[in-house]
């Protein structure tokens, strides 16, 4: 089956602890991801946001297997860790927030050690953004030019809006669309049960943190029903 087929939807584990008083975020995460197993979503992302690299690899330890797809993302950036992480755990692919371009304080991508990490492992998938949420873009960036880059690192690329959990503007989704063709685009921030049916026309599936979230806090529980109303939705979409 191929990877992008029919839209998948990956969930985020941003490893929010449960409270101050009971910090363990592996069983938190792990409750999460059996949500997202049994509500229909693709894959999730294990992020450490919240965390830290360390609490990934113990989640991932702790979970063990899994029924969807596995993915990691280590910020900021890091691809060496999260390539390994993910061989090691024999999961699916990693998410990096930008594969191309360059950004006003931020350090520039390697990538020549990137695609070396990309020959070592060939199988693992890889979503890299393109002028994403908290970077901005150096003067005289062209954005036609950093896409048709980050399609020669990737296999989607992963467009967002200006943060968390806002809604990735729609002229945005087909501006990138526009300049990729069939190229896999990944909508990654905002979409939720009201937005998946417009932005999935023009997209090929979407990561979700938030959204499945009451109140959209990052460090909330996620949450069954609003991840049941939002699958429901996208499956509607796409039948």
């Amino acid at each position: 089956m191929n990877f992008f087929e029919n839209k998948p939807i990956f969930g985020m584990i941003h490893l929010s602890p449960g409270s101050s008083s009971d910090p363990n975020r592996s069983m938190r995460a792990i409750q999460e991801i059996k949500i997202l197993e049994s509500e229909g979503v693709d894959g999730f992302i294990i992020e450490n946001y919240h965390g830290s690299s360390s609490d990934v690899l113990e989640a991932l330890t702790d979970l063990g297997s899994s029924k969807i797809k596995i993915g990691v993302n280590i910020l900021p950036n890091d691809f060496e860790r999260a390539f390994r992480l993910v061989d090691f755990f024999q999961g699916d692919f990693i998410q990096l927030d930008h594969i191309a371009g360059s950004y006003k304080k931020c350090q520039e991508f390697d990538v020549d050690k990137f695609m070396r990490f990309r020959k070592t492992y060939p199988n693992i998938k890889v979503l890299g953004g393109v002028w994403p949420k908290y970077y901005y873009p150096i003067t005289g960036s062209i954005l036609e030019n950093d896409i048709k880059d980050a399609m020669k690192r990737c296999d989607a690329i992963v467009v967002t809006g200006s943060g968390t959990g806002e809604e990735t503007p729609l002229d945005k989704i087909k501006q990138f669309r526009n300049i990729c063709g069939d190229f896999p685009l990944i909508v990654g921030a905002g979409l939720d049960d009201t937005n998946v049916t417009t932005q999935l026309e023009h997209a090929d599936g979407g990561i979700v943190g938030s959204c499945f979230k009451m109140g959209k806090r990052t460090t909330s529980m996620i949450n069954r029903e609003l991840v049941t109303e939002f699958m429901d939705r996208k499956l509607n979409h796409i039948s």
